[in-house]
């Protein structure tokens, strides 16, 4: 990865249209016009980030390690001073996935256990239903 070409932002600002897409994530240029269509959140998200810096909401996405390994697929160059750091990506295997078989890169682990839902729903229900026995019952005593 030496050899890579190097860009400036300005550079990587002229090619910000749905034919010549290209980003910016962790100093390396992306050109991912290929992966519009791919995208799983939508071509819009790309085309509305091309041009620029897009680490922050990439980041803020919480991508799976699949789509991390993908940035080295549409890697183009880096932005100049940008050192490698070798575990920003951990599986070196690069696999395009199939278009049918990719259902989102989109990971958002809150770490709830899986009663919660239920807790979240049945609790606030149960409380209602209390107050509202209680209230019918006062009602009849009076």
């Amino acid at each position: 990865m030496a050899d890579q070409r190097v860009f400036t932002l300005s550079q990587v600002a002229q090619h910000k249209s749905k034919k010549d897409c290209w980003l910016v994530i962790d100093g390396r240029v992306l050109n991912v016009t290929k992966f519009l269509e791919e995208h799983p959140g939508g071509e819009e998200v790309l085309i509305e980030s091309a041009g620029k810096d897009a680490t922050k909401e990439f980041k803020d996405i919480g991508h799976s390690r699949a789509a991390q390994n993908l940035l080295l697929k549409y890697q183009e160059g880096v932005l100049p001073g940008y050192t490698f750091k070798e575990g920003n990506i951990m599986d070196s295997s690069i696999k395009e996935p199939k278009k049918k078989e990719m259902s989102a890169f989109v990971i958002n682990d809150d770490g709830l256990p899986k009663y919660a839902a239920f807790l979240e729903f049945f609790v606030p229900l149960l409380v209602a239903g209390s107050y509202f026995s209680y209230r019918y019952l006062t009602r009849i005593v009076n």
